[in-house]
């Protein structure tokens, strides 16, 4: 190409990339990775029925926001780590606060790190955490300190494995699959791992390192170690052989990190990405089966590439006279300085080199890459990528590129004006098609698969980020789901747990799953729903809520534990307020006999009856707890003592259900009497 027509060219395949990009969160690998996720969620370790499974979607799905003609996508990742297991770093004190997808009972590991190979650690157990009922903290206790083998810990099955991955692969379609695969194959690399609330010693370095053109911004930087990393089992390559370091040792993994950060990029730095991807996997310069850096390159490599080059330019180079062709061709250079100088510097970990075992054709790689010209780029792009992008147009678009080779620029720019202008006009419906398939994969997933609160609480966490529609699709599904299962069945105290699930949007699997056998417990999940009654008085869905909370109640008085006796006229109470919100007044009168004819009220003597959990009764019991708040503020005030809770404890249970039997009987004589009069 003459060098005026090479750099028209360049321009055009630059315009074509950034025309022709789709940011639709509704395509098929989206679909796909994120119902296995789901799935995976629902799901417990073949060797701790106990344990829960936190999924989180990694690799390119995450990574890509944007969709090019050609997919950024081959398969499709999964990190999960368990609920009852915690790595924190050697040297740091045990937490006492967990996330609510955590057990109420934790392993916890010390991470101690490797000198000699920088972003390597070894677990050795250090502590087991207990979760305290009164409070929700955690209490640690010390136990005996051992190094662990991490595969150990954590192997699950897997059809092959690549680095720290178990590859998993079926030919039959899943049932949430809507569209299928040419020839029916399907790979997911699950990669199991420990979590770390914490960000790593190793990488400390990393968040206050000078950064002269304000990326990430100091706001992405706090959420990437809010985040804090995972630890994975793969072993350095020299240690591979060793017998004890090859079990022992493992790895840091800055997966969440990553997300965020290739999330922050701006479109034009995501094309160049998935350019060189393309570009170094069809030379052959990675292998696509191995990202673990047993080879040459990986893409680990040009993902590593991409973060230097995005923190170390300014924004002008990808915003100004942006040309993809030119910047591919300076970041394959650079690609090719650190082969030469086998340096390839970690973006988190201070002093890890990614290029400290390489081999003989190394160097050859280098000259290979560092011999692009920005011409013969340009030409493997336009019969590599462009050309394979115009199959998948129609024929009388595809037609104009019959041969690309000697197609004038001028026709080369009318011809790819086509395919742009075809695109623009099929996103539309494909957007429209995407969400269908979605939705349909949704009621798949919840009808078909696995239903739990674990699985729950995966899709109303991820659904609002992806749509803001979708979670009110996902509770109607869910709550017709329940209803089917109910009048085949029984409301079992799975579906009870689910059904709060939805209807608080949240929860604690934690409390659900340890509340099937304790009476404080079930207690204290009714009161969470009897407090949404009370203070969203007219919600929509405030009968299913009460039933729900009164389900709770019947089980607390189900269970046979400890604290059995202690509150029975508690949750007594509470039911005889919920009956009477319902109108069942009679039901209400019963259970507060039951309360007022208990022998023993000590048993219950540390149970008020707590003002803020009360929908409105009426004016009585209103102005009663409205002067005890207004006390409370100004004892508060007066002494300048913080307060030591919200629960306003005005009403003993025995008052209080002398109170409301009363108010019961004064209803119901109301009523019978309006009755007559219209009689």
């Amino acid at each position: 190409m003459a060098s005026a027509s090479q750099r028209t060219v360049s321009e055009i395949f630059t315009r074509f990339l950034i025309d022709t990009y789709w940011t639709d969160p509704f395509d098929n690998d989206f679909m796909r990775a994120f119902c296995e996720s789901a799935e995976l969620a629902a799901q417990h370790p073949t060797d701790d029925p106990s344990a829960d499974i936190i999924p989180l979607i990694t690799g390119s799905v995450a990574e890509f926001y944007i969709q090019p003609m050609l997919s950024c996508v081959g398969d499709f990742d999964l990190m999960y780590h368990r609920s009852t297991q915690l790595a924190i770093p050697a040297g740091y004190p045990p937490p006492t606060q967990l996330p609510a997808e955590f057990h109420n009972r934790v392993l916890v590991f010390d991470m101690i790190g490797d000198r000699r190979f920088p972003g390597y650690v070894y677990l050795v157990s250090s502590h087991i955490l207990t979760q305290c009922t009164e409070d929700g903290r955690y209490n640690a206790v010390r136990c005996e300190r051992r190094p662990v083998s991490y595969a150990g810990l954590v192997a699950e099955h897997g059809d092959s494995r690549h680095g720290p991955a178990q590859v998993n692969e079926w030919s039959d379609e899943p049932l949430f699959y809507v569209v299928r695969v040419a020839g029916g194959h399907y790979s997911r690399d699950n990669v199991n791992c420990t979590r770390c609330l914490l960000w790593p010693p190793q990488a400390a370095a990393w968040p206050t390192r000078r950064r002269n053109y304000g990326w990430p911004d100091s706001a992405t930087v706090d959420r990437v170690v809010s985040n804090g990393c995972d630890v994975v089992d793969t072993t350095h390559r020299r240690c591979k052989e060793n017998p004890w370091l090859g079990h022992m040792q493992c790895r840091l993994s800055f997966s969440r990190a990553e997300i965020l950060l290739l999330k922050s990029w701006m479109p034009q730095q995501q094309i160049i990405y998935h350019l060189l991807r393309v570009f170094l996997k069809n030379e052959r310069f990675t292998d696509s089966a191995n990202n673990s850096g047993g080879g040459i390159l990986c893409n680990y490599h040009i993902k590593t590439l991409m973060l230097w080059a995005c923190e170390l330019k300014p924004r002008r180079q990808w915003t100004g006279d942006f040309n993809a062709i030119r910047i591919s061709v300076k970041l394959l250079r650079t690609l090719a300085a650190w082969l030469t100088e086998e340096s390839c510097s970690h973006y988190f970990v201070k002093n890890c080199n990614l290029f400290d075992m390489l081999d003989g054709s190394a160097q050859l790689t280098a000259s290979k890459l560092m011999s692009v010209t920005q011409s013969w780029l340009l030409e493997w792009f336009i019969h590599n990528y462009l050309r394979r992008c115009v199959h998948l147009c129609p024929e009388n678009v595809s037609r104009l590129f019959d041969d690309i080779s000697t197609i004038p620029t001028r026709t080369l720019q009318i011809a790819v004006s086509a395919v742009v202008d075809w695109r623009s006009r099929i996103w539309p419906i494909v957007s429209c098609c995407n969400f269908a398939r979605f939705q349909y994969a949704m009621k798949n997933c919840v009808s078909k698969l696995s239903l739990n609160v674990r699985s729950c609480l995966y899709w109303i966490k991820e659904l609002p980020s992806v749509d803001h529609i979708l979670p009110a699709y996902y509770t109607a599904l869910t709550f017709l789901h329940v209803c089917c299962k109910i009048i085949r069945n029984s409301l079992s105290d799975e579906l009870l747990d689910i059904l709060s699930t939805l209807c608080l949007l949240s929860n604690d699997a934690r409390r659900c799953l340890s509340a099937h056998h304790s009476s404080v417990l079930s207690l204290r999940q009714a009161a969470v729903l009897m407090k949404v009654v009370a203070t969203n008085s007219r919600s929509t869905v405030q009968l299913i809520e009460i039933e729900l909370a009164k389900a709770y109640l019947y089980r607390a008085l189900r269970c046979k534990d400890s604290d059995s006796d202690s509150v029975y006229c508690p949750v007594n109470v509470y039911l005889a307020v919920l009956s009477y919100t319902a109108g069942q007044y009679q039901t209400a009168i019963d259970h507060c006999t039951l309360v007022t004819m208990s022998q023993d009220h000590l048993h219950c003597s540390s149970y008020v009856v707590q003002g803020e959990l009360i929908p409105k009764t009426d004016d009585t019991v209103d102005v009663v707890l409205g002067l005890a708040v207004f006390y409370q503020y100004i004892q508060t005030s007066a002494l300048n003592l913080q307060q030591r809770t919200r629960n306003i404890g005005v009403f003993t249970t025995e008052l209080f259900a002398h109170y409301l039997h009363i108010r019961c009987l004064s209803v119901q004589k109301y009523q019978s009497s309006s009755t007559g009069l219209i009689w």
